[in-house]
């Protein structure tokens, strides 16, 4: 039996505890999962590595999974455009069942090998590309057929997966496996290896912006202002990367049409809007290299 699937002696009474008590266990035994991950930094610094390079000469980020763990695969893939300004198609998330199947369970599609690669072919896979095959199990044909097919297409192939020696972790380059130890509720792996899934697609996506220079320090330089909130970020990233006022960083970001890397490419090298954009689109749209450009 995998480790996802075994009972819990910690939580064998959960049922006649007091809600409290019962909480203090789950709390518990949620502190385990960064170390779990912890344990398996080195791999999560390869993969960056892998999905920066591929990233940086074109390619996607594609994660792919089923239930759960298709779920946090889109989750993350769907955050990285307001986060990062990148294109909706540079990380993309696919779920067997297709996007129906993240509010609505239709969990018999996981057994499907031929559906996993077949998906993966509908979206034009290439040897520029990353796949991350995303399953606590470890075990899941879909997401094992879909990583098979990535990487005899010559894509770089990752998986995340919470039971060690496991048929998906075979099928990958990369494999990423922190071990969180049986769930509090026997194989609801939606809770402690959901978790530990969150956050090393957390990190991968997050370190792999990083490194291909969309964020400035520790800000989102690229982020996307499409309400108040964030417009009144962006102010706040202006006035503290630019060393200027409120009103400057807003007369900026008006003249960037609230861009908010081309405000800070426009501050920075004292250049007008268009040259400011047109920086951007030579330097892959990094602030940092964009400025470096103009005063060089």
């Amino acid at each position: 039996m995998t480790t996802t699937e075994q009972s819990n002696p910690n939580t064998a009474e959960i049922d006649r505890l007091s809600i409290l008590e019962a909480l203090r266990i789950i709390n518990a035994e949620d502190k385990k999962v960064a170390e779990a991950v912890e344990q398996v930094l080195p791999a999560i610094a390869k993969a960056v590595d892998g999905i920066a390079e591929r990233l940086e000469r074109g390619g996607r980020l594609l994660y792919v999974g089923t239930g759960t763990s298709g779920r946090l695969g889109v989750l993350d893939a769907s955050e990285c455009p307001p986060t990062f300004g990148v294109s909706p198609e540079l990380v993309q998330g696919i779920i067997a069942g297709g996007y129906e199947a993240c509010y609505k369970a239709v969990e018999a599609s996981e057994d499907d090998r031929a559906a996993g690669a077949t998906d993966l072919q509908a979206r034009g896979v290439t040897s520029n590309d990353v796949v991350v095959g995303i399953a606590a199990s470890g075990r899941t044909p879909y997401t094992i057929g879909a990583v098979e097919y990535a990487r005899s297409s010559g894509a770089l192939t990752i998986c995340i997966t919470c039971n060690e020696n496991t048929a998906l972790a075979a099928a990958v380059e990369i494999p990423i496996e922190p071990i969180v130890g049986p769930e509090v509720i026997a194989g609801s792996t939606r809770l402690k290896s959901g978790t530990a899934q969150k956050l090393v697609l957390n990190m991968l996506s997050t370190m792999a912006m990083v490194r291909l220079g969309y964020v400035t320090g520790n800000r989102m330089a690229n982020m996307q202002t499409k309400n108040i909130k964030l417009r009144q970020r962006a102010v706040g990233i202006v006035q503290d990367e630019c060393n200027v006022d409120e009103a400057t960083a807003q007369s900026v970001l008006e003249a960037a049409n609230w861009k908010l890397p081309v405000a800070l490419v426009m501050q920075q090298a004292n250049v007008s809007r268009e040259v400011a954009e047109n920086a951007l689109e030579k330097s892959h749209q990094s602030v940092a290299r964009a400025v470096a450009k103009l005063i060089a």
